[in-house]
């Protein structure tokens, strides 16, 4: 079994109810979805291939608590259910950054989901996959990047159509450089929406370097 990986860091989570805590990211290579504000598109293509035994060996040397497994898309490879399994028997506390567009049926349960919901704004809406909110728990993260006015409408209306804050977490962020951010979160008070505003720590921390 062999993955295709872009890279693996040791840095501060940036997103998600985790956000701030020292994680360990495996970002694995390749996406079928192409977003507007995509800041990763290096891991489009980019990446070597290693066996399911050195990436645990690598992540290991790193002794973290938390990792997160991301992209790219890492759905879009087929034994990426078979790397977070075994991270979760490793005993780390394991995520997963999808897109949403992919199946999660395959995803063990003791994983944390973030998933995303596409807005309008992101050029992938048609791509989302609603059926895989069947598959997300108490523990699990839905994600809404907000481009703009128009996307705050729609992601509202999805927050009631699909009854989300009582099923997971629901996260709004705002585009880096696109939407304001204090309009998003003065938006959000306004309208007693349950969901956690959140800023990407690592674009504040680091910009858009890598790793």
């Amino acid at each position: 079994m062999n993955l295709r990986i872009n890279e693996i860091f040791y840095s501060l989570q940036g997103e998600s109810d985790s956000v701030g805590l020292p994680t360990l990211f495996v970002r694995l290579t390749g996406c079928p979805l192409r977003c507007g504000y995509c800041d990763t598109r290096y891991a489009f293509r980019e990446g070597g291939w290693w066996s399911l035994e050195q990436i645990m060996e690598r992540v290991a040397a790193d002794a973290p608590r938390y990792v997160t497994v991301t992209g790219g898309e890492p759905l879009a490879q087929a034994d990426t259910p078979a790397l977070l399994t075994a991270l979760c028997d490793a005993g780390y506390a394991v995520s997963l950054e999808t897109s949403g567009a992919l199946d999660l049926s395959r995803v063990d349960p003791r994983v944390v989901k973030v998933m995303d919901l596409k807005t309008p704004g992101s050029g992938e809406m048609e791509k989302n996959r609603l059926e895989n909110i069947r598959y997300l728990e108490a523990k699990d993260q839905v994600k809404f990047v907000i481009c703009d006015a128009r996307d705050y409408a729609w992601s509202r209306r999805m927050l009631d159509e699909l009854e989300l804050p009582r099923r997971c977490q629901v996260l709004f962020s705002p585009v880096h450089g696109r939407q304001d951010a204090t309009e998003l979160a003065d938006w959000i008070i306004r309208d007693r929406l349950q969901v956690r505003f959140q800023l990407q720590l690592h674009k504040l921390l680091w910009g858009d370097a890598k790793g």
